[in-house]
C-alpha cells in the first residue's frame, strides 16, 4: 500500500514519509472505530482474566459482554486491591488478577500523599506502550517539519529498582521501559534521535547522568532541533544544572577530557567517544553561563531549537513562565498522557497553547469508562450505590469525568483518580483536557482546597508581582494547625528579573489576600463569618530550595523523571527544610470578602 492510498483515509494531515502514513492511518483506524474497538478489547480482557480470583468472585460465568461487566463488577479504589496486589508482591504468583503471570510493578511517583503504589504489569504491555510512542513522531512532523535533520536533547532519567519480597521487581513506569528492549534495541529512526548514549540515561546516578547527557547536548549544540524532559520541572532542573555546573562543563570541552567524577565506566566509555578538545565551544559555553543574564539561555546555547517537549498541563502549567524566561517564548509541546497504570493516549495538535491541549484517548491501550464528576455534588461510589459510568463513545462536550480502567494487567474498573473535561472528538474518540487529580490539599477546618483551586490562586496573586518583574518559580502548601485557628501557608521561590526592584511587603501581604479572595466560598466563610482558619501566609524561600526538596525526595525514593513537586507537604523533614530556607514571611492584611448569598 503507497503513502497516497493510506493517506487518503486520515484527516490529520499529510505524512512525512510511508512510515509516519501507517501510523497516522493507524491514529484514524482506531478514532473512527472507537466504540468497537472498546468492545473488542473489553472483550479480550474479560476471556483472558475471567477465571482469576478476582474475577471469580463476581460470578460472570464466562460472560464478556459489557452489561454483564458494569452490572456485577464492581468500580474500586487501590485500597480495594491492595489486599491482592499485596499478596502478589509477596510471591503468591497463582491467577489472582491476570491470567498472564505478572512481570513487575510499576510504582507511582512517590510524591502524593502516603505510600508509593504498586501496579501490576505483563510483558505485552511494553509493546502496547511502545505502539503509543511510535505515533508521537508521526503526528509532531505534522506541525514541525525538517526534523530528521538534527536531534533531540532530553533529559531522561531511570532510577534504581527495588524487589518486592516475592522477588518481582519496583520500578517507577519510565525505568521500566527505558530498561527494556524495545528502548535500548529501538530501531533507528532518522526523526528521533537523541543527543546522548543510552549510557548515561540508564545510570541510576543521577548526577552523573545528568552531567553525561548535558556534555552531550552542549557538544551537538548545532544540531538539536528539540529540547525536554518528561516534565517541565525536569527540563527547569536541568538548566539549574548548567547554572552550577557550567564551568567544569566548559573545562571538559576545552581539554577534552571528561569530568573524573563521572566514573561510571558505561557512561565515561559511550561520552568519551564523541567528546573532543573544543576550546571554541567551551568558550563559547562560559561566555554565554558567566554572566547574570539567563533570559533566554536555551535559545542561545542550542540556536536551532524549535520546540520544547514537556508537560505543562495540570501542576505543571505554573512552570510556563519560568520556562518562557529561559526558552525565550519557544513553544511547548505536550506530546502524550500516561501514567503508572495505564498509557492512555496522544495530543494530535502537539503545538497548540499549553491551555488549548487535549489529549485523544486511543482505544485499544484499555477498556476506558467514565464517572461523571460534579464537583458541587459528587457522586458517592460503593459496592452498595453502583455508580453509572459513560462509555468513551456516550461522554458529552464540556462535562468532566473521573477515569476509570480495565486493563490487560489485571486492574477492573479501577479509579485512577484523573478528572478530565470533554473538550470534543477526533471522528469518535472523545478528546479531553486534563483538569486535575481528585485529590484535597489542604483542609483546616469545613474548607477542602484541591489543588485546581490552589494553582488559580497563585496565578490571580501572581499578576501582582508583574509589574516587579518578578515570577513564582516553585510553590508548595502546608496546612498549619499549630496555630489557634489554623491556616494555610504557601511557600514561593521566586525569580526576580530586576533585583534592584523587588516587591514591597506590603504587594507581597496583598498577594496573601488575593490568594483568599481566589478561594473557594466556604474557605471565605471559615475565615469570615467562623473565624475557624486564620489569615493566609506567604512564606518566600531562598532561590534552589525546591531543587533541595527534589532531592530530599529522591533520596526517599520518588523517580527523578517522575517527580512533581508536591502542591502540599505534611512530611515534617520537607516542613523543616523549607522553613530553614525562609527568607520573609507575609500574611493577608484584611478578611476576604463573603456574604451568606455568595458562591463559588
Amino acid at each position: 500500500m503507497g503513502v497516497d492510498s493510506i493517506v487518503s483515509s486520515s484527516s490529520l494531515g499529510p505524512p512525512a514519509c510511508e512510515k509516519d502514513a501507517v501510523a497516522l492511518h493507524f491514529i484514524q483506524e482506531m478514532t473512527t472505530n472507537c466504540d468497537p474497538v472498546q468492545e473488542k478489547v473489553l472483550g479480550e480482557i474479560l476471556r483472558r482474566n475471567g477465571e482469576t480470583e478476582y474475577l471469580r468472585q463476581f460470578k460472570l460465568d464466562g460472560a464478556t459482554d459489557r452489561e454483564t461487566f458494569k452490572s456485577k463488577v464492581p468500580v474500586v479504589s487501590y485500597d480495594d486491591l491492595h489486599p491482592y496486589i499485596h499478596r502478589i508482591a509477596n510471591g503468591d504468583f497463582s491467577p489472582i488478577l491476570s491470567s498472564h503471570p505478572i512481570s513487575e510493578f510499576l510504582t507511582s511517583s512517590g510524591t502524593s500523599a502516603g505510600e508509593r503504589k504498586l501496579m501490576p504489569t505483563i510483558p505485552e504491555e511494553m509493546d502496547r506502550r511502545q505502539k503509543l510512542y511510535s505515533l508521537l513522531m508521526p503526528v509532531m512532523n505534522l506541525y514541525v517539519p525538517d526534523l530528521e535533520k538534527g536531534k533531540g536533547l532530553y533529559f531522561l532519567f531511570t532510577k534504581a529498582s527495588t524487589k518486592t519480597p516475592g522477588g518481582l521487581l519496583a520500578r517507577p513506569v519510565l525505568t521500566s521501559y527505558y530498561n527494556s528492549q524495545q528502548f535500548k534495541n529501538r530501531p533507528h529512526d532518522p526523526y528521533n534521535v537523541y543527543t546522548s548514549p543510552n549510557e548515561p540515561i540508564l545510570c541510576i546516578d543521577s548526577f552523573q547522568s545528568m552531567y553525561a547527557q548535558m556534555v552531550c547536548g552542549l557538544l551537538m549544540r548545532d544540531e538539536v532541533l528539540r529540547v525536554g524532559a518528561v516534565f517541565a520541572s525536569g527540563l527547569l532542573r536541568a538548566i539549574r544544572f548548567l547554572q552550577i555546573h557550567w564551568r567544569q562543563l566548559a573545562e571538559d570541552i576545552s581539554s577534552g577530557i571528561l569530568n573524573p567524577n563521572i566514573t561510571d565506566v558505561s557512561v565515561r566509555d559511550s561520552v568519551t567517544k564523541i567528546l573532543r578538545p573544543n576550546l571554541e565551544l567551551a568558550q563559547f559555553i562560559a561566555g554565554e553561563c558567566e554572566g547574570e543574564n539567563w533570559e533566554g539561555i536555551i535559545k542561545r546555547i542550542w540556536p536551532n531549537t524549535k520546540y520544547l517537549d514537556v508537560i505543562v498541563t495540570g501542576a505543571m502549567a505554573q512552570y510556563i513562565p519560568t520556562l518562557d524566561y529561559y526558552s525565550g517564548g519557544l513553544p511547548k509541546a505536550c506530546t502524550m498522557y500516561a501514567s503508572s497504570e495505564c498509557y492512555f493516549g496522544l495530543n494530535l495538535k502537539p503545538m497548540s497553547p499549553p491551555s488549548e491541549v487535549s489529549y485523544t484517548i486511543m482505544p485499544n491501550m484499555g477498556y476506558f469508562e467514565f464517572l461523571p464528576h460534579d464537583p458541587v455534588n459528587p457522586v458517592t461510589v460503593s459496592r452498595d450505590t453502583p455508580p453509572q459510568l459513560v462509555d468513551m463513545a456516550d461522554v458529552e462536550v464540556g462535562k468532566e469525568y473521573e477515569l476509570v480502567i480495565t486493563t490487560y494487567s489485571g486492574l477492573c474498573r479501577y479509579r485512577v483518580g484523573d478528572i478530565l473535561q470533554v473538550t470534543g472528538f477526533h471522528n469518535a474518540a472523545p478528546q479531553f483536557k486534563f483538569i486535575r487529580r481528585k485529590n484535597v490539599l489542604l483542609s483546616i477546618d469545613s474548607d477542602k482546597t484541591d489543588e485546581a483551586e490552589l494553582q488559580t490562586a497563585v496565578n490571580n496573586a501572581t499578576a501582582l508581582l508583574r509589574e516587579y518583574d518578578t515570577s513564582v518559580v516553585e510553590y508548595t502548601s502546608f496546612a498549619d494547625t499549630k496555630t489557634i485557628p489554623g491556616h494555610y501557608v504557601v511557600y514561593w521561590e521566586l525569580l526576580m528579573k530586576d533585583p534592584a526592584n523587588p516587591p514591597s511587603d506590603d504587594v507581597l501581604n496583598k498577594c496573601c489576600l488575593v490568594m483568599e479572595e481566589s478561594m473557594n466560598s466556604v474557605y471565605r466563610q471559615c475565615r469570615v463569618a467562623d473565624n475557624s482558619i486564620g489569615p493566609l501566609e506567604i512564606r518566600v524561600v531562598k532561590s534552589g530550595t525546591f531543587e533541595e526538596v527534589m532531592d530530599l525526595a529522591i533520596s526517599r525514593g520518588a523517580s527523578i523523571n517522575q517527580y512533581k513537586a508536591p502542591r502540599c507537604v505534611n512530611y515534617t523533614p520537607i516542613v523543616e527544610l523549607l522553613d530553614s530556607r525562609m527568607v520573609s514571611a507575609h500574611f493577608s492584611p484584611a478578611a476576604p470578602h463573603w456574604t451568606p448569598a455568595r458562591r463559588g
